[in-house]
């Protein structure tokens, strides 16, 4: 095996870390963080810690099998740690890891984006759905 150079190897590494392809990594990273669920489930565990079934009641919407999902993949990829404390019954705690609350800004902003914005996204909706009709 040929030995690379430095620029080669950045050269490599930066196509093989290409977020447009679908094979790559950071493409399925991207894919994850981007879901709903996620974005919620990390913006809730944002002020603290949180048992399931209070996180079940803060995200509405969200059945059992969702949150479990979303909880499981968070945990799986590092965003979010899972505490059992032994006692009847067992307390099951969530909470953001140090990588889930570095995530923490981007998902804010996006979060508080989408609050200011959705009078004029619904405007925008409504303005193309009438034009619909005529096209």
């Amino acid at each position: 095996m040929p030995t690379l150079t430095a620029t080669a190897r950045r050269n490599e590494a930066r196509e093989t870390y290409n977020a447009f392809l679908a094979t790559c990594p950071a493409h399925q990273l991207l894919a994850r963080i981007s879901d709903k669920w996620v974005s919620l489930v990390l913006s809730a565990l944002s002020n603290g810690p949180m048992r399931y079934s209070d996180l079940s009641r803060k995200i509405a919407g969200a059945s059992q099998k969702m949150l479990t999902q979303t909880l499981r993949t968070l945990e799986r990829d590092g965003l979010v740690s899972r505490e059992v404390t032994p006692s009847v019954p067992v307390r099951v705690d969530y909470a953001l890891t140090e990588l889930g609350a570095s995530l923490m800004p981007v998902i804010r902003a996006v979060k508080d984006w989408s609050e200011r914005n959705i009078t004029s996204v619904l405007a925008a909706r409504q303005s193309y759905d009438l034009g619909a009709t005529s096209r």
